[in-house]
């Protein structure tokens, strides 16, 4: 696979490209290449598994840069008579002839791509989210294959692609809309006996497998589980030359990793070819330097999956494997962990975690496999097989308390013994003992937590950081985007204006803030002042020096979009303080602010008005698409500020992802000053 970079509407676009594709550089050592014009630039670095170095990006009607693995290009190819010398340049032809959602709906395959045409810029992934893309509406527009290159050139507001959107950019107007895409479905559910279901998910299996073998060695990450077994039966079946990376834990003072156990047992029962790689506790300690910033996360769970992952790849390509298979997905698809058995509804559950694995497991697994030069493929998460198995109806998932009952059955019939098939599943950082090495490493540095130990390798984003919160939407979304990216949040800080007019402080409903920081479960500083214009900013440098001295914070966090008064304020008193400060909306185009936030899930009311357009109705009404279609429209008219950063309205946050209680209100009532002026007072509101 490759990576993929792109900047706009920046004077140093060229030079921002370049830097990216340095960071990028692992996912693609076979070229790179780079396209612009005036303020936009977009580059690709290329990452070759046939042999095949045409360089991107590719030119044609548009400029394409994709990181692709399509399967059916060549049917397509001689299909539709396009004379396409690869996979990428299909889907540039593609492009020129058919819309992107029909285009999409053709590939069968795994991708991440920029297409560039005349105002407009194009990006998708496939719908599973397999290939990643990141991108930032801050500062003009920016994308690329990984969130930390983003970072790297000084992006803050950096969000994920969801896959089921289509992401349009207009180069001209600086505004993002987004295309919305269909995902697969549990209904209807499938009728056919087990039998039937049973022969049809090994049908499907090995046509998902067959298509993704490469023409040269490759690899497979093995644990002797269910899903890697299945996987190796097949290619065995199909006389592939291929090798098993079983990667453990090697301290004679714990049991036998059961990985290992059984990885040895299919391989001798199989005649497979084996590699076990066994780390040291001493060596855990540094891959994980490695691996934590890598995947750009401290989560216990996350490291000590990448840990076993990691050092399997490291072998894999140390044998010059271009590609390695993996048997992610499989527990999704056919109902494989605990929360599956729990569910009142096992297929919802199943398609709940088809959509979220993209953020959960898939980025991890891309950026691994990439840094160690190799691409990832992942035969149970092809969608002609995700889409039958979620039709699948419980009972031939779940049965007699065995998980991936259908699965089972199916490698049962294929020929594989019983103790193999029948085997309980075992996480990856159980079953390599890396969770354990993880926990003694820990305590060795005096460490309580795993999570803390797991920081220290990631410190750039381990700051300790106060949030400046409003009660609305911008302060708090802030405090949001930062937590997301692995920022520690120590406290809020909040400064009451007794003057309604300030400058500097929102005042509708502030006083809410004491609901919203409970339900944070986070520390208030709460201050008023008398509101006086530049006399405010001394109250503020108190609250700010507590919460410095109180919580030990290293920096404080601001919601500010566009207004230079409150940011530079800010700075100036944080600055003064040895604070840093972090505005991670700063210049953020509005709309896509106000839409991030809703995606997010973000229960948002308005509390104020004051702007043309907006009637005594927007008073307490919640924000949703349709109420930020109306704003665009108003922008349009009498250029409102879509987020209101203008004063046109004021916000309170009732919920969002980052709340363990909901703030219900009980009383509250309209006062109206004229036709677009008025305030929604509540008297009573609490925690449900």
């Amino acid at each position: 696979m490759c990576g993929i970079i792109g900047i706009f509407g920046r004077e140093d676009s060229v030079n921002l490209v370049r830097k990216g594709l340095n960071i990028l550089k692992y996912r693609g050592k076979d070229g790179s290449g780079i396209f612009n014009e005036k303020k936009n630039c977009i580059g690709h670095c290329l990452h070759s598994v046939v042999g095949d170095t045409i360089k991107q990006p590719l030119k044609g009607a548009g400029t394409l840069s994709s990181n692709c693995e399509i399967y059916n290009w060549e049917d397509l190819n001689k299909k539709l008579n396009l004379n396409a010398k690869n996979d990428s340049e299909l889907i540039l032809k593609l492009l020129e002839i058919k819309k992107i959602k029909d285009v999409l709906n053709l590939l069968d395959g795994v991708y991440a791509f920029a297409y560039w045409i005349e105002n407009d810029l194009y990006l998708a992934r496939d719908i599973i989210g397999i290939k990643p893309v990141w991108y930032s509406h801050t500062d003009g527009f920016a994308f690329a294959s990984e969130k930390k290159a983003l970072e790297k050139l000084g992006y803050t507001d950096i969000n994920e692609l969801n896959p089921r959107k289509i992401l349009k950019y207009s180069i001209k107007n600086n505004r993002i809309e987004f295309i919305e895409r269909e995902f697969f479905d549990i209904t209807p559910e499938i009728k056919s006996k087990e039998s039937e279901i049973k022969n049809k998910v090994s049908i499907l299996l090995k046509a998902a497998i067959k298509k993704r073998i490469p023409k040269r060695k490759f690899g497979l990450l093995f644990s002797g589980g269910i899903d890697s077994t299945i996987i190796a039966f097949i290619l065995k079946k199909l006389k592939c030359n291929f090798t098993c990376y079983t990667a453990v834990l090697d301290d004679p003072k714990l049991k036998t990793p059961q990985d290992l156990v059984y990885a040895k047992k299919v391989a001798k029962d199989l005649d497979l070819s084996l590699k076990i790689i066994k780390v040291k506790l001493k060596d855990v300690n540094t891959h994980l330097k490695t691996i934590v910033p890598l995947i750009e996360d401290s989560n216990v769970v996350k490291a000590g999956v990448a840990l076993t992952f990691y050092a399997a790849c490291q072998e894999a390509k140390k044998d010059g494997c271009k590609v390695i298979f993996s048997g992610l997905g499989s527990e999704e698809i056919f109902a494989g962990y605990k929360r599956h058995k729990d569910s009142y509804n096992l297929n919802k559950e199943c398609l709940s975690g088809i959509l979220k694995i993209y953020e959960r497991d898939l980025y991890r697994d891309d950026v691994i496999t990439m840094f160690n030069n190799l691409e990832l493929r992942l035969p149970f998460l092809d969608n002609s097989l995700v889409d039958y198995a979620l039709k699948i109806p419980a009972d031939y998932k779940l049965s007699n308390n065995q998980e991936k009952y259908i699965l089972r059955l199916a490698a049962k019939s294929m020929g594989l013994k019983k103790e193999f098939t029948e085997r309980r599943k075992k996480a990856a950082q159980y079953g390599s003992n890396f969770h354990k090495a993880i926990g003694k490493l820990a305590k060795k540095s005096n460490f309580k937590l795993k999570s803390e130990y797991l920081r220290t390798f990631y410190p750039t984003h381990n700051l300790r950081l106060g949030a400046l919160v409003s009660s609305g939407k911008d302060s708090i979304y802030a405090l949001y985007v930062m937590l997301k990216q692995n920022y520690s949040v120590n406290c809020i800080i909040t400064i009451q204006s007794k003057n309604p007019d300030s400058f500097m402080f929102h005042t509708p409903s502030v006083e809410l803030v004491k609901l919203q920081a409970e339900a944070m479960n986070l520390p208030l500083i709460f201050k008023e002042t008398k509101g006086e214009k530049e006399k405010e900013l001394k109250d503020l440098k108190i609250a700010l020096k507590e919460a410095k001295e109180t919580y030990k914070i290293d920096g404080v966090i601001t919601g500010a979009l566009f207004s230079s008064y409150q940011r530079d304020r800010i700075e100036k008193i944080a600055d003064s303080l040895g604070l840093k400060i972090f505005s991670p909306l700063w210049h953020i185009d509005q709309e896509t602010e106000m839409r991030e936030i809703v995606n997010q899930g973000f229960e948002v009311i308005v509390t104020s008005i004051a702007a043309d357009g907006l009637d005594k109705s927007f008073l307490g009404k919640k924000i949703d698409s349709k109420m930020i279609d109306y704003l665009v429209e108003l922008n349009r008219k009498n250029k409102i500020n879509i987020a209101f950063e203008g004063g046109e309205a004021e916000s309170l946050v009732l919920n969002c992802p980052i709340f363990k209680s909901k703030i219900v209100i009980k009383e509250a009532k309209k006062i109206i000053e004229n036709e677009f002026t008025g305030i929604y007072k509540i008297t009573k509101a609490e925690l449900e």
